[in-house]
């Protein structure tokens, strides 16, 4: 779809220590490992190139602010969002989050405000990445 986002890359703390974290995340939604590097980060493929395709890349952190916490109310990205195929489906990952032991900001509720039928769990990876998966019918 002309728009829709290809990749995107992730700077993180420590990508060898948080990979089951986004293991578990992103292979719930489809997502597999497609590539490795040297620097310790990898790539989350879902769909094929050529088709339907979306990549994350997952890198570590480097630069003067590299240790500190994610703070979304600086300049940089404020959360992301994944689409979910029910409410179900946004249940089954918030059990998910809870069986990994994973940061769950706001446990999964109706929020009517963003629109009619919008429900979605929030939570956050280890380097304080605000994260989220809803469903909006």
């Amino acid at each position: 779809m002309r728009g829709a986002i290809h990749h995107i890359d992730l700077s993180i703390h420590d990508p060898k220590a948080e990979r089951p974290f986004w293991e578990a995340v992103l292979g719930f939604m489809g997502y597999r490992v497609s590539t490795e590097y040297d620097h310790g980060g990898y790539d989350f493929d879902l769909g094929t190139r050529g088709g339907d395709f979306a990549s994350i890349g997952i890198r570590p952190a480097s630069g003067a602010n590299a240790a500190r916490a994610h703070d979304r109310y600086c300049a940089g990205m404020h959360h992301l969002a994944w689409n979910a195929a029910s409410r179900d489906d946004v249940d089954a990952l918030h059990a998910l989050l809870q069986k990994i032991g994973a940061a769950v900001l706001d446990p999964p509720a109706h929020y009517p405000e963003y629109s009619e039928g919008y429900y979605a769990v929030f939570f956050s990876d280890a380097s304080g990445l605000k994260l989220e998966y809803c469903f909006v019918p």
